[in-house]
């Protein structure tokens, strides 16, 4: 282990453009990454199936105290605090959650004192290349990881990434953690712990990324009003499972727009407007072409040993959860 976190340590110190002997330089740059621990109320929409009481990592992404995160950590938190590297715990307050690319943005309550890391460009990352994980806790919390794939991640709760990473071997510390490129940029936020096939190998674990690259386009609306000002897409709260060529409904949002049109957990879904569905990636794709939040969504689905029709009138996902 000690080994393996030399050659991480000799990269970033070479990322960073920094002489060999400089360690301190490292340490300043890593103290841009904080824990961060949040604080769901009991009535919150996400407060059963991601829990209330959730931590992870973030980075210091400018001189104001913005800190960039996965939004699940923080999402309808009442709560919100973040640890420095030198132990020093410090209020946030929630700024923004993005549910189309995941990303959330928080603010600490005062001035932090560290150097914000830079962004990278997370569209020239290859398959084959390597790069560090790093979480909070400075040079021990280095990985040396290699990007497995660049691919489709579909997510069973309406979310999908055109091009998500995915790393290997996976990092303890993911939620948050960052994924560190040449020049020491930030390339992407991390997600969720994953699976990867790779031929010849067989199934390799590791972590999916979010790519930093997503975010770009839309951090200034994040700052500037909480949410990104592209159109909503439909939601219909409910969570489907892609096995064997078949989508099952595992899971229905409570007062959500699928629940009051009458669809069931158990619920296989065989079409969109007419348009037969075998992967959660061609359904949402067909769901989202009809059309911005609001929009109905026709769907078929096999209930028990009948094949109903519902029409689904989307809501807006954002406007579902209580946010504060």
């Amino acid at each position: 282990m000690k080994s393996v976190r030399l050659l991480a340590c000799l990269f970033l110190l070479a990322s960073f453009s920094v002489p060999a002997h400089s360690a301190q330089s490292v340490g300043e740059r890593l103290k841009a990454i904080v824990k961060i621990r949040a604080r769901i109320p009991r009535n919150a929409r996400t407060a059963r199936s991601l829990g209330r009481l959730r931590e992870g990592n973030g980075m210091v992404i400018d001189s104001r105290g913005h800190v960039l995160t996965i939004g699940y950590l923080i999402l309808e938190a009442d709560f919100i605090e973040i640890r420095l590297s030198e132990g020093k715990w410090m209020k946030a307050a929630f700024v923004a959650y993005d549910h189309r690319t995941g990303f959330g943005l928080v603010r600490a309550a005062g001035p932090l004192g560290v150097i914000p890391m830079r962004f990278g460009n997370s569209g020239a990352l290859k398959k084959g290349a390597p790069a560090l994980v790093a979480s909070h806790g400075g040079e021990n919390s280095l990985m040396g990881v290699r990007i497995t794939s660049r691919k489709e991640f579909a997510g069973y709760w309406e979310y999908l990434l055109d091009k998500a990473i995915f790393t290997s071997p996976p990092h303890p510390e993911f939620a948050g953690a960052a994924l560190i490129g040449p020049g020491g940029r930030l390339l992407a936020i991390g997600s969720l712990f994953s699976r990867t096939v790779l031929p010849g190998v067989g199934i390799v674990p590791g972590n999916m990324f979010v790519p930093i690259d997503l975010l770009k386009p839309i951090l200034a609306d994040l700052k500037k009003s909480g949410r990104s000002s592209k159109p909503p897409r439909p939601w219909m709260g409910l969570f489907a499972a892609e096995v064997r060529d078949r989508l099952f409904v595992n899971r229905i949002s409570p007062g959500g727009p699928a629940e009051r049109a009458g669809v069931r957990p158990g619920d296989i879904i065989l079409a969109v407007n007419q348009e037969e569905v075998k992967t959660l990636a061609g359904f949402y794709r067909k769901v989202w072409a009809l059309g911005g939040a609001g929009v109905e969504v026709p769907i078929r689905v096999l209930q028990g040993s009948r094949i109903e029709n519902f029409t689904i009138r989307s809501s807006e996902h954002f406007r579902y959860l209580k946010l504060r």
